[in-house]
């Protein structure tokens, strides 16, 4: 991996641990409202360089539409590279490779995301509405050259992350 330190400005301060848990749930809100709709629990938010302002929410939209690549395409739309690197995205769910591709294309700094994308796959089996791939975000960000940073999972928020999804799959 390539020094991105010349190309990218310094990312932001790392995020307190009570930063982290009130905007996983502000994330996990989206997922809600998301399921409420009808689609699929997943959301995501992408808050400022000061770790607090939200910038953007986006709920899972479809199977390909997924709440972060969604969110990554309009925010990359709407500001600079160097002013995505120091956001944060934060998602109830570890991104799969799809949308991990879009936050590296979208220059997207930081990652929190609240469960593991294995923990999901425990939910949805092989749910053809949510086939997983087992491929972790970070393996997805090393083969590339920018140092995406990633925090998660948050085991202490597993019960709230959980459940909408308990709900949606298996219809508790």
């Amino acid at each position: 991996m390539s020094d991105n330190t010349s190309i990218f400005p310094q990312r932001s301060q790392l995020p307190t641990i009570d930063q982290i848990h009130t905007n996983l749930r502000k994330a996990i809100d989206v997922a809600n409202q998301a399921k409420q709709f009808g689609k699929h629990p997943f959301g995501c938010i992408l808050v400022g360089p000061d770790n607090q302002e939200v910038l953007f929410r986006q709920g899972n939209i479809n199977t390909l539409n997924h709440a972060e690549s969604t969110l990554c395409r309009i925010a990359f739309d709407m500001y600079p590279p160097e002013f995505l690197w120091k956001c944060t995205l934060y998602t109830n769910f570890e991104p799969c490779c799809m949308c991990a591709g879009s936050i590296y294309w979208g220059n997207i700094g930081r990652v929190v995301y609240g469960l593991t994308e294995s923990r999901l796959l425990e939910l949805t089996g092989n749910d053809k509405e949510n086939m997983t791939l087992d491929l972790t975000c970070t393996t997805v960000f090393s083969k590339g050259q920018k140092d995406i940073q990633v925090l998660g999972p948050f085991e202490e928020l597993a019960n709230e992350v959980l459940k909408d999804h308990l709900e949606f799959w298996n219809g508790d």
